[in-house]
């Protein structure tokens, strides 16, 4: 949830203050891109994975503050709703070993999570929807227990002015004309972090929005919502609608949503956080004593707090961020269009997927954002949720002078010409040749037999129905506890048996 904030409704600042010190820190940025204060490249990645809590049954658990309490490691920490709790892995090299040491750390991390919640009466769950999930678990008593999260809903409401209501339609429809934004906590992700230069930012974050489509199509996972099968990956229409601060009359006139694609390619980071201050009211006007301009003259490192605080604020599939480490800044880009899970594996499979293909497309001489509108990437992005493993994307033509887009399975697309980039830009960053070949396997796999996550849910949930006259409630549960059964086993999805 980005930026973490501890304050009251009494703390929230004047909103004309807050816009100067917001361009304060927009300056600041500028000041520093400009004069080179970066860090000097050091490949570094990390993860953040979000997790849902279930019991035995696999329907949701709202104690994750016990949980949190029996794992005792800051590692773990506080989500949205109080069935959710999120794991952070710490940043290193992108090289050698890095794929198979995250694996063993997450996998350890996780199996150790899973035994201090199971003493309070709760399991890890690593899904992109907890298919189990109910209406009735998303009400404000739902939310945890945090300030910001707390503020947050309350703004939200405040700008919208009236109820927030979902409307999704995909394989069935949902309506709902009431919710709280705790509905926006069923949507589990796993964020992908990649640190770079100034230079470098750009084309990375391009290449990133160019690809996520292709990455939702492989990793869907969240086909089912409150009891109704919905799009292959759901979470990105349940993220815009729920936490949606714009009336239908601001919709009609074009106001841009706070859950965002985004709408061109960029040349810095510099415009992505000019656009967040442009287009955006600070939901969380809260103001910090830094004066960025003060920090930079003295010789230090400015915080940037206000600008950190509103870029949290605005959720971008693929989000700029602005951080200090050890004194230093940094840019990053980071990947938040994935869902969480099936497995330990497969995570490392997406993840190893992105990170080689990103490299590839980021450095080509004719980059990929120079042959595709930004609006197919858009229109992609969306249909790669809808259909996931089985989406038709439209995808510029390969080969000298090619001009245009043609339609091609993503799953052909992978298996043809991005998969060979993705191994050849592992290589670039000297991942171990057996680690490359064993996590890119896996997204191999899942294109030769159009099995991931998703597929693999809707399909249990199907053959429980029609084979053994399950109702809908009682053949998602079933599902779910098989899903979890095999999640906690670690054999990637596209070996689980349907059923």
């Amino acid at each position: 949830m980005g930026e973490k904030v501890v304050a009251t409704r009494a703390e929230l600042s004047d909103r004309q203050l807050y816009r100067r010190k917001l361009q304060s820190c927009l300056d600041a940025l500028e000041r520093m891109l400009r004069e080179g204060r970066f860090d000097r490249p050091k490949a570094m990645v990390g993860l953040e994975i979000e997790l849902n809590l279930a019991d035995d049954l696999g329907r949701p658990v709202m104690r994750n503050e016990q949980v949190l309490a029996s794992i005792a490691s800051g590692d773990f920490q506080t989500e949205l709703g109080q069935f959710n709790i999120e794991l952070n892995i710490a940043a290193r090299r992108l090289t050698g070993h890095v794929l198979d040491e995250l694996r063993e750390e997450i996998d350890t991390g996780l199996r150790y999570a899973d035994r201090k919640a199971e003493e309070v009466g709760a399991r890890i769950a690593m899904v992109g929807i907890l298919p189990t999930l109910d209406l009735d678990h998303t009400g404000l008593d739902a939310m945890s227990h945090n300030d910001r999260y707390t503020l947050l809903s309350d703004q939200i409401l405040a700008a919208r002015g009236e109820d927030i209501a979902l409307d999704i339609e995909g394989v069935e429809r949902l309506q709902v004309e009431s919710v709280t934004m705790v509905a926006e906590a069923a949507a589990t992700s796993l964020q992908l972090h990649l640190q770079v230069t100034p230079e470098r930012f750009a084309p990375v974050w391009n290449a990133a929005q160019a690809i996520a489509s292709v990455q939702l199509a492989l990793g869907a996972n969240s086909p089912f919502l409150f009891g109704r099968e919905l799009w292959r990956e759901t979470r990105p229409v349940l993220f815009q609608q729920a936490c949606d601060t714009r009336s239908a009359e601001l919709k009609a006139q074009g106001v841009r949503p706070i859950t965002w694609f985004g709408e061109r390619w960029v040349d810095s980071a510099l415009d992505l956080f000019a656009e967040n201050q442009r287009y955006f009211p600070p939901l969380l006007p809260i103001c910090d004593d830094e004066d960025p301009a003060k920090v930079l003259a003295s010789g230090g490192v400015p915080k940037l707090a206000e600008m950190r605080l509103h870029n949290g604020t605005i959720y971008r599939w693929n989000r700029p961020v602005y951080d200090v480490a050890d004194g230093v800044p940094h840019l990053r880009v980071e990947n938040r269009c994935l869902p969480a899970g099936p497995t330990v594996v497969d995570t490392l499979a997406n993840a190893a997927f992105y990170y080689g293909l990103v490299r590839v497309l980021a450095e080509q001489p004719r980059p990929i954002w120079t042959r595709m509108p930004f609006a197919q990437a858009d229109e992609n992005f969306h249909t790669a949720a809808r259909y996931g493993i089985d989406a038709v994307l439209q995808w510029p033509k390969s080969g000298r002078g090619a001009r245009g887009s043609v339609p091609v399975a993503a799953t052909e697309l992978v298996l043809n010409e991005l998969l060979p980039m993705a191994r050849q830009g592992l290589d670039e960053w000297g991942i171990e040749p057996g680690d490359r070949d064993r996590y890119l396997g896996i997204i191999e796999q899942r294109c030769l037999r159009r099995t991931n996550g998703a597929a693999w849910q809707a399909a249990t949930v199907h053959l429980l129905r029609e084979r053994y006259g399950m109702d809908r409630s009682s053949a998602i549960a079933a599902m779910t506890r098989r899903y979890l059964e095999h999640m906690r086993g670690g054999e990637p999805v596209h070996t689980w048996p349907v059923g």
